[in-house]
């Protein structure tokens, strides 16, 4: 098993906890680590007995636990933040149905690399056909949730003269929902050769025992729950909140409204990128019972382990 998976098994029982290190892991200034810097911390990690907190803080922010492959700077996790941001804000302005297009594809071309490069990589499969697999469908998944989040700007700008309860539930409470469930079905759909060709399970000892369809699945379903409501939350609750800020008339000018809706926005997604990354196990947990009988009769464990991917 992974020094990354131990840590995280070990320490990152509780959703504090698990809140605490993710906090510690999304660090922006972790990106200024070199290459030579990040290879010496894994080196280090591997030549130790010991699982040090700060070494491992270093090696979980830029490096696949599963390929040991240095992750490119712009979609290690603290990248995140940093990135996703312009692009929500952008995506959640009021613009026009071909804007708002070429703004979502680009907010989920983003964030669908990064669920690439950041996922469970143990699937078997041949790797061309596999990676040629993955870019088909990811530019499928990207194109499809692109152009269905651009439904509502299209009838907001094509039926303006609708009723004020039309207006309200196209420009305010449809996006949320959208961007929420087409943050989760990208995720689902990049990552489907998982639950396909199954993902490797591991005893306690790091052991491999065998490949698991059923752990793939379980892996993905709970990376796109967390996706889903990362994206969802931080469309809807800005939202709902400017509505009263609106109605209070806190702030009397487009220029102070709009500044108050990116503090809103920053506020919100700073917050649920480490809630949402902590709402389950990184080194994903699953009863033997529930998995395939070949695997079941090749080990006498009652729990098994794997890597969830973020």
């Amino acid at each position: 098993m992974d020094a990354n998976l131990r840590f995280w098994r070990a320490e990152g029982q509780s959703f504090f906890q698990r809140f605490l290190l993710w906090a510690d892991v999304l660090n922006p200034l972790l990106l200024l680590k070199s290459s030579d810097e990040i290879r010496s911390t894994r080196l280090f990690i591997l030549s130790s007995e010991k699982t040090l907190s700060e070494p491992i803080r270093n090696d979980q922010s830029s490096v696949n636990p599963d390929t040991h492959k240095i992750i490119p700077v712009l979609f290690r996790p603290p990248a995140f933040l940093p990135i996703s941001l312009p692009l929500v804000i952008v995506s959640s302005l009021q613009l026009r149905s071909s804007q708002a297009f070429f703004c979502q594809f680009a907010f989920h071309t983003y964030t669908t690399v990064f669920t690439l490069l950041n996922g469970n990589s143990t699937t078997k499969a041949e790797e061309y056909l596999f990676q040629e697999k993955q870019i088909y469908y990811g530019l499928g998944a990207i194109s499809y949730a692109a152009c269905l989040g651009a439904v509502p700007f299209f009838f907001m700008n094509r039926y303006t003269s609708k009723s004020p309860l039309t207006r309200l539930v196209i420009k305010k409470l449809l996006p949320a929902p959208l961007f929420g469930l087409m943050s989760a079905f990208t995720v689902a759909v990049v990552r489907s050769p998982e639950f396909e060709n199954g993902i490797e399970v591991m005893d306690r000892n790091g052991k491999v025992i065998g490949v698991s369809q059923k752990a793939g699945e379980k892996a993905v379903r709970e990376t796109a729950l967390s996706r889903g409501a990362l994206f969802g939350t931080t469309f809807f609750l800005p939202a709902v909140l400017m509505y009263f800020v609106e109605r209070a008339k806190f702030a009397k000018t487009p220029r102070a409204l709009a500044s108050v809706r990116m503090l809103m926005i920053t506020s919100v997604l700073a917050g649920m990128i480490p809630i949402s990354f902590s709402m389950f196990p990184q080194c994903g947990e699953i009863k033997r019972a529930d998995l395939e009988p070949e695997i079941q009769a090749s080990t006498e464990e009652t729990e098994l382990f794997y890597n969830r991917g973020i």
